[in-house]
């Protein structure tokens, strides 16, 4: 039975805990020598959910209906700051979204929020409207690093913030994730992010693994960070991107899944081989017209949008199931 817990509660009777962990990785030549090391699992067909900023052009009604017709198996919610839902919205318009969802037979799953600190204004509204409604898990926002101190003591701050959300979480009984982002984030590398989780000590708080995100930081290494935060992977990412040189620069450039540098059959294939089979977040960050940035007044027609969507998920169910 999920209780109601004031912020000003929470922060007064919560107490965050921090510790510390060490631990040995092997040095390993390609994934596919990681995979070796485990004997395959049995594995279902990956639960997809599309990410709805890139259907922020359309209605709850819309966006739930879209979903179901392309073939998805739910909606990964926006609950942010220019979102699909306004955090300062959240409990009128959250309840709204659920309730298309389950109009097309989808179950609310996963949402992905702007928050990051528990005694933030919002936090509690949409943490605790989410959970009511049946979400079970949640993306955080990003953390910044503090140039003001050094990397182990920005880090050791934002453990604190992890950890006291994850106490929040276990109240409430939804699971948080921090996503592996590339480029200056907190967290671009899966070692900061294992280092950010070691003050929780409960089951309610993790990673949401990007693939895309950690190719890029660890072309050949990822395999190694995949294998160390294996255990704490609460949902996962998927999109594909590749370098391209224009004008003698070199460029990120986001493709359509299969198309660019991402070892999906590798990466479905230690998936599989670590039983790992959690929700995941189908990302569209190529050219679709402006709905890849979250536009609500795309350039391309909506069948268009759906046409690509649904080529890439198709692509992905025939990656896993070849994996």
């Amino acid at each position: 039975m999920k209780h109601k817990i004031t912020r000003r509660s929470f922060i007064e009777k919560s107490a965050l805990a921090t510790a510390g962990a060490a631990i040995s990785i092997p040095v390993i030549s390609n994934a596919n020598d990681l995979a070796n090391d485990f004997p395959i699992a049995p594995s279902e067909d990956l639960s997809i959910h599309v990410f709805s900023k890139h259907l922020q052009f359309l209605d709850y009604k819309a966006t739930a209906e879209a979903a179901a017709e392309i073939g998805f198996d739910g909606v990964d919610w926006s609950v942010r700051p220019k979102g699909h839902v306004l955090p300062e919205n959240v409990k009128r318009d959250l309840p709204l979204a659920v309730a298309e969802l389950k109009k097309v037979g989808f179950e609310p799953k996963m949402m992905t929020s702007g928050v990051t600190r528990a005694e933030d204004k919002y936090t509690m509204d949409v943490l605790e409207t989410a959970a009511k409604l049946g979400i079970e898990y949640y993306r955080l926002g990003y953390y910044k690093y503090d140039n003001d101190v050094s990397i182990p003591e920005s880090i050791a701050r934002i453990r604190k913030d992890v950890t006291g959300l994850s106490i929040l979480n276990k109240s409430l009984k939804i699971t948080g994730a921090y996503q592996n982002h590339a480029g200056m984030h907190v967290g671009a590398a899966i070692w900061e992010i294992w280092e950010m989780l070691q003050g929780v000590r409960n089951a309610y708080m993790g990673c949401q693994y990007d693939i895309r995100h950690a190719s890029v930081e660890g072309s050949q290494s990822w395999p190694i960070g995949l294998k160390l935060i294996k255990p704490q992977i609460k949902s996962i990412v998927l999109k594909d991107y590749k370098w391209q040189q224009s004008n003698g620069n070199w460029n990120l450039i986001n493709t359509p899944i299969g198309e660019g540098m991402v070892d999906f059959p590798a990466y479905f294939k230690l998936l599989k081989q670590y039983n790992i089979n959690v929700p995941v977040s189908m990302h569209y960050e190529y050219d679709m017209g402006g709905a890849e940035h979250g536009r609500k007044d795309i350039s391309i027609s909506s069948k268009e949008v759906f046409q690509i969507m649904k080529k890439d998920l198709g692509k992905v169910r025939e990656y896993w199931k070849n994996a």
